[in-house]
């Protein structure tokens, strides 16, 4: 398959991820503003919205854990597109309730219909697109595949984000939940079915024997079936996997492991890098919806051109592993100097380095995928995300007091920046297991 083919075949599913992330980020620039003019009217600080914002993520990480991979493990399944459709529907409804109204009743309302959708929206959304793409792009170039997809994902953020900087708010929810209802019917209506999972298991079903051995392992290779042909008949769902199961999978080789210490602190350090940034510009330098918006540009244009132009080339010439070193220096970089931000302008110059810290994701992915079969990765991928879910669920359990206490009058030394150093500490973890990998355990495991 050439990479016209591949681009063409990933066509569909790159136009669903741009139309999804502009839906689901057109609201960021605007929430804290909303969440705290309904919580604290007429302040700057507000402990109640910052714990609010913390035990919201902390549940929607736990149940994306325990949801993300018995969902990936769906897609093995039942196909791809069938599971997609969760996470398009679900995003719909807590947009809605924000473009009817933005009172405190409202924002409530909101705020358990977001935490309830974000466990099946947010991570199975990655991880059913990434297993999509591991159908369909040969081995070799899937890395380069991973960030071109990440970078499509950069885009529709970018997109949102001018969208939002210039609508007013209560156009920008109306807005985005028109959006995300787009979304659901393009993805229904154009998305195809890929080779792997349900399809490979359907094909294989009439060959396998009777026993539940046999059965719950696929023994032939994909088909080279057109993805025009109708979808496949699914085949019956057996069961969920079990813990022992994603532990055994993650414990499998030393990659895996490697993987998994490295995604949980790094999604330690990102998870409580982001959920108190907005927080700390806002009491600091007291940044209002454009000046966010202005920052998340930043990140999102430097992102977005990092991996639809940077990583491939970097990846053809460093490898995942050695771009994923490069990339965690710049990730701890990055949280440092937003630590020590002495002026409004300094968080805009540390937005920058997002051109290389990006790339974190897109490099375990690759190296993950490369070390599982084809029918399973969705399992796989699930189970990554599954530990970024875990490490979504601790750190606000650690960083929402810890910025709490910082931005207060208590505390005893005046760093309102320390909870984000600390969060440039987790990912200094992340980056010393990262070197421990050697190049040639990120290889494809042919056994």
């Amino acid at each position: 398959m050439t990479k016209v083919e591949e681009l063409a075949g990933l066509g569909h599913l790159l136009v669903f991820a741009f139309l999804f992330c502009f839906s689901a980020f057109m609201v960021a620039p605007v929430m804290t503003d909303v969440t705290m003019a309904a919580l604290c009217p007429g302040r700057d600080e507000c402990s109640l919205a910052i714990y609010l914002t913390g035990l919201q993520q902390a549940v929607t990480g736990l149940g994306a854990l325990v949801l993300t991979p018995v969902v990936g493990n769906l897609s093995d399944r039942y196909g791809r597109k069938a599971l997609l459709a969760l996470p398009a529907t679900a995003s719909i409804v807590p947009l809605g309730i924000l473009a009817y109204g933005r009172t405190k009743g409202y924002f409530y309302a909101y705020y358990v219909t977001k935490t309830l959708t974000a466990m099946v929206a947010e991570g199975t959304m990655m991880c059913l697109s990434l297993a999509y793409v591991a159908d369909r792009v040969p081995e070799t170039r899937r890395a380069a595949a991973f960030g071109v997809f990440s970078g499509v994902c950069s885009a529709g953020f970018v997109a949102s984000t001018v969208a939002a900087r210039f609508l007013p708010a209560s156009s920008t929810f109306q807005v985005s939940a028109v959006a995300a209802v787009v979304t659901a019917v393009y993805m229904k209506a154009f998305l195809q079915e890929t080779d792997g999972g349900a399809s490979i298991s359907s094909s294989c079903s009439s060959s396998s024997s009777n026993s539940d051995e046999e059965a719950s392992r696929p023994l032939c290779l994909p088909s080279s079936s057109s993805s025009e042909e109708a979808s496949p008949r699914l085949p019956p769902l057996r069961k969920a996997p079990s813990l022992s199961e994603l532990a055994a999978t993650l414990t499998s080789s030393s990659t895996f492991s490697r993987a998994a210490v490295v995604t949980f602190f790094h999604g330690l350090g990102e998870t409580g890098l982001l959920s108190t940034l907005l927080y700390f510009l806002k009491a600091k330098f007291h940044y209002s919806k454009d000046q966010y918006a202005n920052l998340l540009l930043i990140i999102g244009i430097t992102g977005s051109f990092s991996q639809l132009t940077v990583m491939p080339l970097l990846v053809a010439k460093l490898g995942e592993q050695k771009l994923l070193v490069v990339a965690l220096i710049a990730s701890c970089g990055q949280a440092f100097l937003y630590s020590i931000a002495w002026s409004f302008w300094v968080p805009y110059l540390a937005a920058s380095s997002v051109i290389l810290s990006m790339l974190v994701t897109p490099c375990i992915r690759s190296i993950v995928s490369k070390k599982a079969g084809p029918f399973e990765q969705g399992m796989v991928q699930g189970c990554i995300t599954g530990i970024s879910s875990t490490a979504s669920v601790i750190s606000p359990l650690i960083f929402t007091p810890l910025t709490a206490w910082c931005l207060s009058e208590a505390t005893p030394f005046y760093l309102k920046g320390f909870s984000l150093a600390c969060a440039g500490f987790a990912t200094l973890v992340a980056f010393a297991t990262s070197i421990s990998m050697r190049p040639g355990e990120v290889q494809t495991d042919r056994k």
